[in-house]
């Protein structure tokens, strides 16, 4: 296979490099920006700007404008508070067979957050093995309707994860469950590929058809409480701002 210098020059790519807030354009971007492609680079650049200056609340309350819904699993919560974005590989799976947790750390590609059903709480499927691999693989972070366990490592890892619960015990290598199908948490369908982003506050969960327009909207929404904050500084009560007064 031949290079040529075209490719070279997408290698060269600073792919750190972020634009301000008041700069990002999102015209063309899409959910598939969220990876870089050797071909994207403004698209991503831009994208990636906003998402990290985003809050889950922040794109949460745009979605709610967009669909009137939140997008918001209330059961999952965060273990050890660390922000993570990217596209979702699924996985559904039985408290007991923890095998699947495995097979889903290979089958999923680099950068994407790995979401697991599990029926029910009573053993963990995920732990400070599976986080140590999956990170090494290049997955993102694990989201769990399920436990998790081995609290002691994750609190500490530079992994995000996020669970409904935890507990110390674990089932066994089974590994009968599914991997990239359509599941459905407390009444929020998932597909694969859909966008999810995790932070303090709790986690979100976009529809892949609607993340371009969503992350418009967010841009918005983080502009104007950017804008909101200066009023505030300059002197203004926050009940002036929004009308109340």
């Amino acid at each position: 296979m031949s290079i040529s210098p075209k490719d070279v020059l997408n290698k060269n790519k600073n792919l750190n490099k972020r634009v301000g807030i008041n700069k990002i354009n999102l015209d063309n971007v899409s959910i598939k920006d969220l990876k870089f492609n050797g071909k994207n680079y403004d698209e991503y650049i831009n994208l990636m700007s906003l998402l990290e200056n985003v809050s889950a609340c922040q794109v949460s309350d745009a979605y709610n404008g967009i669909s009137r819904r939140s997008g918001v699993i209330q059961s999952i919560k965060p273990i050890n508070n660390q922000k993570v974005f990217g596209p979702i590989f699924t996985a559904e799976t039985t408290s007991d067979d923890w095998g699947t947790s495995a097979l889903a750390i290979d089958a999923a590609s680099e950068g994407d957050i790995l979401f697991f059903k599990v029926d029910c709480e009573d053993k963990a499927i995920w732990g400070e093995l599976a986080s140590t691999c999956a990170r090494d693989n290049g997955i993102k972070a694990t989201v769990i309707y399920g436990s998790a366990r081995d609290l002691d490592a994750l609190l500490y890892m530079d992994y995000p994860i996020f669970a409904s619960n935890f507990c110390p015990n674990a089932g066994s290598a089974l590994g009968l469950g599914s991997l990239n199908e359509s599941i459905e948490v407390d009444g929020v369908k998932i597909n694969p590929g859909d966008f999810f982003i995790g932070d303090e506050s709790g986690i979100v969960v976009i529809p892949k058809e609607l993340f371009a327009q969503t992350m418009v909207a967010s841009l918005a929404v983080k502009v104007k409480e950017s804008n909101i904050v200066e009023d505030i500084d300059e002197g203004k009560t926050l009940a002036e701002i929004v009308g109340l007064k």
